[in-house]
């Protein structure tokens, strides 16, 4: 396969031990976790001691062909600052980290500061975790403003999935304006499947905003492979945006427990709704532009013992 590919949106922990608005995450067996109020198969039933390791991701990703991946994080899945510095000096090629901090405690600008000097080139902040049932933290706060001027100044890149429903654009749009020079990418294909997700896209009209498409499988489950649903929606923010404001994303591993990692790009592929040179920016290129990969493997395809 001549296409590069690039996850932008992806997660890597070796642990669930956390909680969030008071209700706990916790590894159980068998791929499967206690969520919050119910027990769900958050990975494969094969990844049987809950690790997401990097090393099975490679394995997956050599297997599907996929170049490059960029780890963001979640709350739900607890910070995981120490071992993603270990994966990226690990495999300092075929992965960009993001750092993360509790943006719940007052003082995480100093976090940040630290996590950049420390060498992580991004920052994520799940923004749709920040409501909480008795509050929420503001993306527009002093010390958010704060640590997104740092951010700027140094070039560092923001992950920031935003709730459904516009909730936080007017937030977001504040930041965008008074930090015009932040790289940030918005996760979760805006929210594709909730109304007025539209607007989430258009925030890509913006020069240093780009769109990633992680969850965008789960987004559209219902409807199930090969996504025409979701193939549309990327032909309608193509037609809003344009092709090179685009990415990519899995949002691995959750959305694996429905289909097969190489299944949450390759009905891009197959579509006949997107032209080559829209396939060739969404899948990889406008990734690896942004991120900076470079000396991505070339990943030959291996036969399947069923073909």
């Amino acid at each position: 396969m001549d296409y590069k590919i690039i996850d932008a949106h992806s997660h890597l922990w070796l642990r669930q031990d956390t909680s969030w608005n008071g209700m706990p995450v916790r590894t159980l067996k068998n791929g499967r976790s206690f969520f919050l109020t119910e027990e769900v198969q958050m990975v494969p039933p094969f990844m049987i001691d809950g690790v997401n390791s990097a090393e099975v991701f490679l394995s997956n990703m050599n297997y599907a062909q996929v170049g490059g991946a960029v780890v963001v994080q979640e709350f739900i899945d607890g910070i995981q600052n120490d071992y993603l510095a270990k994966v990226k000096s690990d495999y300092p090629e075929r992965f960009f980290v993001f750092g993360m901090c509790d943006y719940f405690k007052p003082g995480f600008y100093d976090t940040a500061a630290l996590l950049i000097d420390s060498g992580f080139k991004g920052i994520a902040i799940p923004g749709h975790r920040l409501i909480l049932s008795d509050g929420r933290v503001n993306l527009n706060s002093p010390e958010m403003m704060k640590m997104f001027h740092l951010m700027e100044d140094k070039g560092v890149i923001l992950s920031l999935c935003l709730a459904e429903n516009n909730l936080q654009n007017g937030e977001i749009k504040e930041v965008i304006e008074e930090c015009p020079r932040l790289k940030i990418a918005i996760g979760h294909f805006g929210m594709v499947t909730a109304p007025g997700w539209e607007d989430q896209i258009k925030l890509a009209l913006n020069d240093n905003v780009m769109i990633e498409s992680g969850g965008i499988t789960w987004l559209f489950n219902k409807e199930f492979y090969p996504f025409n649903g979701a193939v549309r929606a990327i032909r309608e923010a193509i037609d809003m945006v344009g092709a090179d404001k685009l990415m990519w994303g899995s949002d691995y591993p959750r959305t694996i427990t429905a289909i097969t990692y190489k299944m949450s790009y390759d009905f891009i592929l197959k579509t006949n709704d997107l032209t080559d040179r829209e396939k060739r920016l969404f899948l990889g290129e406008n990734a690896e532009k942004f991120y900076g990969f470079n000396n991505l493997p070339d990943l030959p395809y291996v036969k399947n013992m069923s073909e």
